[in-house]
């Protein structure tokens, strides 16, 4: 028995596959799905998500949204998503400096928001790597 996911941008559907195994970003921590999951609706936060299709893991950067889980048919609505393929570690790490340092100089709270925001998907970048690596 496999999950049937659907992730949906405002945009496009970026994903429609099944899988065995789910790993959700939710706003409250990593969340696990397998197949029988009770339902669910849960907010997701800007973070990987990892999909085990035939033993391997894929990951997929989420920008925040929501995700529907009832029947082992799991629904992710994405403000948006990041590819992983073209990730470079050496740009990932030197962008997450920076946005690090962006952090800490911020002045407004406009700065603050938009800084962190920035951190938040400089770290799941990074994160996707090392699942990329591993």
């Amino acid at each position: 028995m496999t999950l049937n996911i659907r992730v949906i941008a405002p945009d496009k559907t970026v994903w429609d596959t099944n899988a065995e195994e789910v790993i959700l970003p939710s706003s409250t921590g990593q969340l696990g799905i397998l197949t029988g999951h009770v339902p669910l609706l849960t907010a997701l936060d800007i973070g990987v998500m990892r999909i085990r299709i035939d033993k391997e893991w894929q990951p997929i950067i989420l920008l925040g949204g929501f995700a529907e889980i009832e029947n082992n048919n799991i629904t992710i609505l994405v403000n948006g998503t990041e590819e992983t393929s073209n990730l470079d570690i050496n740009t990932v790490q030197s962008n997450l400096e920076e946005a690090t340092i962006a952090v800490t100089e911020a002045e407004t709270n406009k700065d603050k928001i938009e800084t962190t925001q920035n951190l938040r998907k400089a770290r799941a970048r990074l994160q996707a790597i090392n699942v990329l690596n591993n």
